[in-house]
């Protein structure tokens, strides 16, 4: 088995994974305002997740792509409020997806409800 290619398709998957995540979670938030679904690709074959620097590095651009999908137009309440719902919903259910210990302790550090931690995966 050829340990790189397999990585690669794996990495693949998960970006694939974080994508439909994030429209996932902009859908459930804006399904109720009638608000078109989007979606971003967050790309991290070029991130090694074993260490801090490059788990850091996807959760950043993580965030950035819920942003970029959540943020909806208008300044009143209920937009800020479904936009931060949509936000938090995106961001776990990515972390989620991609499942890699390092990420979900950075996720963990960050938000007041932490998500449950990998030890070992079969």
């Amino acid at each position: 088995m050829n340990l790189k290619t397999t990585s690669t398709h794996f990495r693949t998957a998960f970006a694939t994974a974080i994508l439909c995540a994030l429209g996932a979670g902009f859908g459930i938030s804006a399904g109720a305002g009638g608000i078109n679904e989007r979606s971003v690709t967050v790309k991290y074959a070029d991130l090694n997740l074993s260490n801090p620097e490059g788990a850091s590095t996807l959760y950043s651009r993580i965030v950035a792509a819920a942003h970029e999908v959540c943020d909806l137009p208008g300044e009143s309440l209920f937009f800020k409020t479904e936009a931060h719902d949509c936000r938090d919903k995106a961001i776990a259910s990515a972390v989620i997806k991609v499942g890699h210990p390092e990420l979900t302790a950075i996720y963990n550090a960050k938000n007041p409800e932490p998500l449950p931690v990998i030890v070992a995966r079969r």
